[in-house]
């Protein structure tokens, strides 16, 4: 049975528009899985530490066969091919790939929750998924358009190709 897969990504590290644009044609490879939507790019400042430079991040949705958390491990081993070092929480970094989330489904495993706990309070999150879909509802039933507004902006902003 396939599973719809909400998946963020930034990078503020060596080249992130082409960090961003490469990690959207890896997740289109991942295997029992196809990507079906991405949003635009997006520019913000970073969130944490703001000795380091702006982030670019978009969102993918993906249809795949996989768990939760054998995606979570393909994910993982994505972000260590784009050579992602983990030196300082919300830190700089090469890639970040995050389940937000998957099917409508509540997890709290050691490894992984899901919905993200940050998703609605992240512009650079929120925004690109109401890019894809205007009326998308989070797994309790709250409509995330209603929620878009609780989250900072951070100077988002939509970044041409």
């Amino acid at each position: 049975m396939s599973h719809r897969a909400w998946i963020g990504l930034g990078s503020n590290l060596d080249q992130p528009r082409r960090q961003v644009l490469s990690a959207l044609e890896d997740l289109a490879g991942l295997p029992l899985t196809e990507l079906s939507a991405s949003s635009s790019l997006y520019g913000s400042r970073p969130v944490g530490p703001q000795d380091q430079p702006d982030f670019v991040n978009a969102v993918a949705v993906l249809d795949t066969l996989l768990s939760p958390l054998a995606l979570l491990d393909q994910l993982q081993a994505l972000e260590q091919r784009h050579r992602r070092v983990r030196q300082r929480h919300w830190g700089p970094r090469t890639l970040d790939l995050d389940i937000l989330l998957y099917d409508d489904r509540v997890l709290d495993l050691a490894r992984l929750v899901v919905p993200h706990p940050w998703l609605v309070s992240r512009a650079f999150v929120v925004q690109p998924m109401l890019e894809i879909d205007p009326e998308l509802c989070l797994p309790d039933g709250q409509p995330l358009n209603r929620l878009s507004a609780a989250a900072p902006s951070n100077d988002l902003k939509r970044l041409s190709l």
